[in-house]
């Protein structure tokens, strides 16, 4: 997704940086030779309660400076003719890239620059001060560097407590699992569908997003991983639960979204409730339209007090930089937030 920054706070790094990173990434796209595509996105009330929270997303999308349009059920349904709403915000900056290819290419770039490694494999293990200087170890080998930028996801907080910082949140890990509509049915979705969010929540519900091979996926839910990298619902780690049962700020987002969170888990379980929210957008889906695709993992920073951290968290300490908290949308926000680290940074 290329996302706009509709949702975020006017001012926050999200908002700036999705706005901003919406144009540079297309720009880097196009200057690359790599696909991607502008195709809008819709975001659609189904239900009367609905409707006030999506007249407060278009006027947060004009505070935003995005380009937002006001649309009837039926100016909605002439863009996706199977959509049942009724009404929906039209945010025209929103688009699709390949992202594995954006990666290919950023790393390609660097690597052109020469006396640059790019070194995969390694996991840190200690980060020790020798002089004025870091002292990077892990299981193959040791680094010593001016200046450390973090970037580690999901052990991002792990990393910067080796460094010495201590962040104001831990991450916890949720799981988004998707489905492909089948390419026999792929016709449903034209553009980008998403429902209006839940304000209370991080996660943008349920939606339909198109690709760029002309294939549609379906999702996310949102459940919590039993691993840091938990991707399949098997996936577990002794570790990662103890740290997440010992960490007050868990069993405090618990008990604030206990119901929410068992309807995520029962629709990680059972496939039909999962199309009853997909049902809601477009009424013709059925279940035998969806094959599974792969999941994906939202390393998200919550406060002892089991609130949500809502921005970008970035710790500035001598010698490092530490990102905190980038979940989506920090594919988007990439080349923003490198520039900003890059310019913060001690050797910048």
């Amino acid at each position: 997704m290329i996302h706009s920054g509709i949702y975020y706070r006017p001012g926050s790094f999200k908002a700036r940086f999705s706005r901003q990173g919406s144009s540079s990434l297309v720009a880097f796209c196009q200057q690359q030779g790599l696909a991607y595509e502008v195709c809008g996105k819709l975001i659609v009330a189904t239900r009367e309660e609905e409707l006030p929270r999506l007249e407060a997303l278009y006027q947060r999308g004009l505070e935003n400076g995005l380009a937002v349009r006001r649309l009837t059920s039926q100016e909605a349904v002439a863009i996706e003719p199977h959509l049942s709403c009724l009404a929906a915000v039209q945010v025209a900056s929103t688009g699709i890239v390949d992202y594995r290819a954006v990666s290919r290419k950023l790393a390609e770039l660097y690597q052109a620059e020469g006396q640059r490694d790019l070194l995969l494999g390694r996991r840190v293990v200690a980060v020790k001060e020798h002089g004025p200087l870091k002292r990077l170890l892990t299981a193959q080998e040791t680094f010593e560097a001016r200046s450390v930028i973090n970037c580690a996801g999901l052990f991002s907080d792990r990393i910067a407590r080796l460094a010495g910082a201590e962040p104001p949140a831990r991450i916890l890990p949720f799981r988004g699992e998707y489905y492909h509509l089948k390419p026999e049915r792929s016709h449903l979705v034209k553009t980008l569908i998403y429902p209006v969010p839940d304000p209370a929540l991080p996660f943008l519900g349920v939606h339909f997003t198109r690709a760029l091979d002309g294939g549609a996926h379906c999702g996310p839910n949102a459940v919590l991983a039993f691993k840091r990298e938990g991707y399949r619902k098997i996936d577990f780690d002794l570790w990662d639960c103890l740290e997440i049962a010992s960490y007050p700020g868990f069993w405090s987002l618990a008990a604030r979204f206990l119901r929410i969170g068992a309807e995520e888990s029962l629709r990680s379980l059972f496939k039909a409730l999962f199309v009853s929210s997909l049902q809601r957008l477009i009424p013709e889906v059925r279940s035998e339209d969806l094959e599974p695709a792969p999941s994906g993992v939202r390393a998200q920073a919550v406060r002892p007090d089991g609130f949500l951290v809502d921005d970008f968290l970035l710790l500035e300490r001598p010698g490092a930089l530490h990102v905190c908290n980038a979940p989506s949308p920090a594919a988007t926000c990439a080349l923003e937030i490198g520039a900003y680290l890059a310019e913060r940074s001690p050797l910048g």
